[in-house]
C-alpha cells in the first residue's frame, strides 16, 4: 500500500504539489518552480533560502499544517551563523525536510527575482532579473589516470549540485580555476552570467563568497555619479560623485567638440580624462562599502551622446556638425576592462542612444520616470548645461534637446559658482522694503536670523549655486524689480540702496559682507532668460507636435533639476503653467534608471525598446523655434496664460512697451542666439 505524499503549498506565489516525505524545502521548491534563491547548494552556508512554516487550518487549500510538519532543527541550523540571522522561527530551506501537509511562506529577501527595497533612489516596482548567479560547489580532486579538466570537474559540480547548466568558461577565468580549488575542502564560489549567448562561468573565488555588486554611472557633462549595488538584494550600499575633469577642455559639450576639432589627438585626451574619473570613483564606491575591485560583475554606464562617445573612445566630432550623427545608437555591450576601469571580472553595458543630442541617460530617465507606461502625458525635463526632454505616454513618446547653456549652474553669471559650501541657494525679497535675505551651503539659518553672522563667520560666501540664481531672479520679478521683460527697474533706485547703477543699465545687491558684494547684473538676467527661453521653447515645440496641451505631471530631473523650486519654475516660465502639485523634482532620474537597467535584463530591454520608438524633434531645423524663443524670453512668458501661477502669487502688472525702443521687447541678438545654438 503506497503511502500519501505530503501536500506543500508555497506562498505568496501560490504554487502547490505532492513531493516525496523527507524531500527538503529548498528541493520541494525546485521541483514546483518556486522562485527561491541559495549560493551554497543547500549546504547550510548562505542562509539564503530561509523559509517562514505556517502552522494552522487554511480552507483555501484545505490544508490543517501541524508544527510539526517540518523536521525539528538540527545541527546545521544550530551551527548556521551566516549574515542574515535566523529570527521569528524562520527555517533554512535547506535542512528542513518536509514530513506532512505544510503550508511554507518564502520572504521576499529569499526570493531571486525579488522585489527592491527602496534606498537612496526611486526603485520602487524593480523586480531583480539577475543577469548573474553565484554558486558555491565542492569539486572532487583529480586522481592519476583522471582525464577530466578542472574546467569540466566545475561544470559538472554546477550542474550536479545546483542544477545549472554553464556552457562555457570565460577565457579570462581559466588561469584562476586551479589556484581557487587549492583549499582543503577543494570549494569554490562561481559567477555564472546568463546571456543570449549562453551562461558562462565569468568568474570564481575560493571557498566561500555570497555577495558579488554591479556600479551604475550617470557620466555627465558636469558631474559623475556611481551607484554600488548587491546584484542579489539591489540595494544601493555606496553612492559617490566627483566632478568631470573634462571640464578643464571646457565647460559646455560643445567647447570640448571645438577642442578636439582645434587639438589633433583631443579626443584621446578627453577619453583619458573621464575614464580615469571612473577609476576614480569605483574605487571611492567600492572604499565606502569595505568592497574590492574583483567583486564587480557589471557596470552600467549612461551619458549624453558626446559622453557616450568619449567613453567609449570614440571621435565626438560628428555631433558637433549638422546633421548630428551618432556611431551607433544601439546599446554597447563589452568587457569593463576595454574602457580601463580596473574590473577584470565585470562586464560593460552601455545604454542606448536617442539621436545626435538626446543621449542614454535620457533613455535611462525615461526607464525611471515612465512616460511610456502611462495614460497622461508627462513631461520630463533633465535641467542642465543641455537640457533633454521627453513628453509623452503609453502611445507615442517625443524628445528634444535645448542648448540651455550652463547659466542655470552658475556659469556666465557674474557671481554664479557651483554648489558649495559657502554659495547662496535660497533667496526672498521683501515686496515692499526690497531687502533681501538668503540661505547659504553650510548652514541652516536665514541671514535675518540671530546667530547667522557667527555661523558663518568661517564660511566665505562667495557666490551664488543654481538654486539660487532660479529664485533670486524670480524674487526679483515678483517684487517689482525685474519687469516682463527681463529689464531692471532703474527707476526704483530712488526707493531702495540695493538697486545700483551699473554704467547704462542697473544692478541689484544681494550680499554685502566686508569687502564681498554680491551684484545680480542686467548680464546675468539675460543670461536666465537666454537659457529658460531655450528650455521652454522646446518645451512648446514638442507639445505642438504631440498635441498634449494641458499638462498636469511635469517632472524636473538632473542634479540641478532636483534643487529647482517647483513654484519659481513655473514663476520664471521654464515650464508651462500647470498646478504646482503636477510639478516635480525627481533627482537624479538618469542615475535611477541606470541602476534599474543594473539590476534587470528586462529592463535593458524595455530601455532599448522604448529608445528606439521616441520620436526625435531637432530644434536646429524647426521653423518655429525662433518665434517660440522670443516668446519665451518674458517672464513668465509673452503670450501664455498663467491662471494656476497667479492663484498662487500676485504677478507683477505687465507694463505698456514704451514708444522708444527702451521699453520694447527686446529681441535676443544674433550673436546671443548663436551662442546656445
Amino acid at each position: 500500500m503506497t503511502s500519501v505524499k505530503p501536500r506543500v503549498v508555497f506562498t505568496p506565489s501560490g504554487l502547490e504539489g505532492r513531493v516525496e516525505a523527507g524531500t527538503t524545502v529548498l528541493e520541494a521548491a525546485r521541483q514546483l518552480g518556486v522562485d527561491i534563491d541559495s549560493v551554497c547548494g543547500g549546504r547550510g552556508i548562505c542562509g539564503r533560502c530561509q523559509v517562514q512554516p505556517s502552522v494552522g487550518s487554511f480552507a483555501k487549500w484545505s490544508i490543517a499544517a501541524a508544527p510539526d510538519a517540518l523536521t525539528a532543527p538540527g545541527t546545521t541550523e544550530a551551527d548556521y551563523h551566516g549574515r542574515r540571522a535566523l529570527t521569528d522561527g524562520r527555517r533554512l530551506g535547506c535542512a528542513a525536510h518536509i514530513e506532512a501537509d505544510a503550508v511554507i511562506d518564502v520572504p521576499a529577501e529569499s526570493q531571486v527575482h525579488r522585489q527592491v527595497v527602496r534606498k537612496q533612489l526611486d526603485l520602487d516596482d524593480v523586480v531583480i532579473d539577475p543577469s548573474i548567479t553565484l554558486s558555491y560547489i565542492e569539486v572532487t580532486p583529480n586522481v592519476l589516470g583522471d582525464s577530466r579538466s578542472t574546467g569540466e570537474s566545475i561544470l559538472d559540480a554546477l550542474l550536479a549540485q545546483h542544477g545549472r547548466t554553464a556552457h562555457r568558461i570565460d577565457a579570462r577565468v581559466l588561469a584562476a580555476l586551479q589556484p581557487a580549488l587549492t583549499n582543503d575542502d577543494h570549494a569554490a564560489t562561481v559567477a555564472v552570467r546568463h546571456d543570449d549567448s549562453g551562461d558562462a562561468v565569468v568568474a570564481i573565488w575560493p571557498g566561500f563568497v555570497d555577495r558579488v555588486f554591479g556600479i551604475a554611472i550617470d557620466v555627465g557633462s558636469t558631474t559623475i555619479a556611481g551607484h554600488l549595488c548587491d546584484l542579489a538584494s539591489g540595494e544601493v550600499v555606496a553612492t559617490s560623485g566627483r566632478m568631470n575633469p573634462q571640464i578643464r577642455f571646457g565647460e559646455d559639450l560643445m567647447s570640448r567638440v571645438s577642442y578636439v576639432m582645434m587639438n589633433p589627438g583631443g579626443e584621446r585626451e578627453l577619453t583619458s580624462a573621464v575614464r580615469t574619473a571612473l577609476r576614480e570613483l569605483i574605487g571611492d564606491v567600492l572604499r565606502d562599502a569595505g568592497e574590492t575591485r574583483d567583486k564587480v560583475l557589471d557596470v552600467v554606464l549612461v551619458g549624453n551622446p558626446i559622453m557616450h562617445h568619449l567613453v567609449l573612445g570614440i571621435d565626438p566630432t560628428p555631433l558637433g556638425m549638422a546633421p548630428f550623427t551618432l556611431a551607433t545608437a544601439a546599446a554597447v555591450e563589452c568587457r569593463a576592462d576595454d574602457l580601463e576601469l580596473d574590473l577584470a571580472n565585470a562586464a560593460a553595458y552601455i545604454g542606448p542612444c536617442i539621436a545626435g543630442h538626446v543621449g542614454a541617460d535620457t533613455a535611462a530617465a525615461i526607464l525611471a520616470e515612465g512616460p511610456h507606461r502611462g495614460e497622461r502625458p508627462q513631461l520630463l525635463v533633465d535641467v542642465g548645461t543641455n537640457a533633454e526632454i521627453v513628453l509623452g505616454n503609453r502611445d507615442i513618446q517625443y524628445a528634444a534637446s535645448s542648448p540651455t547653456g550652463p547659466a542655470f549652474e552658475g556659469a556666465q553669471i557674474s557671481c554664479g559658482q557651483r554648489a558649495t559650501v559657502g554659495a547662496i541657494e535660497r533667496v526672498r525679497i521683501d515686496r515692499d522694503t526690497l531687502e533681501p535675505r538668503v540661505k547659504v551651503i553650510g548652514c541652516d539659518l536665514w541671514s535675518d536670523e540671530d546667530g547667522f553672522a557667527a555661523a558663518t563667520a568661517e564660511i566665505d560666501i562667495s557666490g551664488v549655486c543654481g538654486s539660487g540664481i532660479i529664485e533670486v531672479i524670480a524674487e526679483l520679478f515678483l517684487a517689482g524689480v525685474i519687469d516682463a521683460d527681463g529689464t531692471i527697474v532703474g527707476g526704483l533706485a530712488q526707493r531702495s540702496t540695493r538697486i545700483v547703477g551699473d554704467g547704462r543699465t542697473f544692478s541689484y545687491v544681494l550680499f554685502e559682507r566686508g569687502d564681498t558684494h554680491l551684484l545680480i547684473t542686467q548680464n546675468d538676467v539675460r543670461a536666465i532668460q537666454l537659457a529658460k527661453a531655450a528650455l521652454r521653447a522646446g518645451i512648446d515645440l514638442l507639445v505642438d507636435h504631440a498635441g498634449m496641451a494641458e499638462l498636469t505631471d511635469m517632472r524636473l530631473a538632473g542634479a540641478f533639476g532636483s534643487h529647482i523650486d517647483p513654484l519659481y519654475a513655473l514663476v520664471l516660465g521654464l515650464v508651462p503653467d500647470a498646478p504646482l502639485a503636477g510639478v516635480r523634482s525627481v533627482g537624479n532620474a538618469a542615475g535611477a534608471g541606470a541602476v534599474r537597467a543594473l539590476l534587470s535584463r528586462a529592463l535593458r530591454r524595455e530601455m532599448e525598446a522604448t529608445a528606439r520608438g521616441v520620436v526625435k524633434i531637432e530644434t536646429a531645423t524647426e521653423p518655429r523655434f525662433q518665434e517660440l524663443f522670443v516668446a519665451a524670453m518674458a517672464f513668465p512668458h509673452a503670450s501664455a496664460p498663467s491662471p494656476y501661477l497667479s492663484a498662487l502669487v500676485t504677478l507683477p502688472e505687465r507694463r505698456e512697451p514704451a514708444t522708444t525702443g527702451s521699453r520694447r521687447r527686446r529681441r535676443p541678438t544674433t550673436e546671443e542666439n548663436e551662442s546656445l545654438i
